[in-house]
């Protein structure tokens, strides 16, 4: 995490991304959100993804399948279940539609692991965001800028199969 600093609360690095739609804020869907700060070094990244899941669904699709409901990117916080510093503490991550793709909440369950949001997952990787509900199979409303992340060990803590249409990538998507 050297390439982002260290976490602030004042969040002096944190830049504005004009969203090309704007996101509904998921606890109170008749407050939007047209732009959000994040990481400085993400902001073009941010956009681009934006940008790219607005030209594949449209305005209308975005908003049926919940893409817009936005759960927050920067929050000086700690994860919460482990004590080290959130992605969200250096704005270098994005929830969306927390309340169907819960923290624990597996492929089985969430929205994000049915097959109509591929495309939208496919934007965060194309910009080197991964995606924790592909990755780890939890957490589905989860998106962070990319870095070395282990995969869960299958001896300790065994993993279900992946949906039709989701594919678990081994590796990092590292810079």
């Amino acid at each position: 995490m050297a390439r982002y600093g260290r976490p602030s609360q004042r969040g002096d690095y944190l830049s504005p991304v004009v969203l090309p739609f704007p996101l509904r804020v998921a606890w109170a869907p008749k407050t939007l959100v047209r732009s959000l700060r994040c990481h400085h070094l993400e902001t073009g990244r941010l956009a681009a993804i934006f940008a790219d899941i607005l030209a594949h669904y449209g305005p209308a699709r975005i908003r049926e399948l919940g893409i817009d409901l936005f759960g927050g990117c920067f929050s000086y916080r700690r994860m919460a279940l482990h004590n080290a510093w959130s992605r969200h503490a250096w704005g270098i991550a994005i929830d969306l539609d927390p309340d169907r793709n819960g923290l624990r909440v597996d492929h089985t369950r969430a929205q994000f692991a049915r097959p109509e949001y591929a495309a939208m997952i496919d934007a965060f990787e194309a910009h080197g965001w991964l995606s924790l509900g592909r990755r780890l199979d939890l957490d589905w409303m989860h998106f962070e800028a990319g870095h070395v992340m282990p995969v869960r060990p299958a001896a300790t803590t065994p993993v279900r199969p992946a949906p039709p249409g989701v594919e678990r990538r081994p590796g990092s998507f590292g810079f």
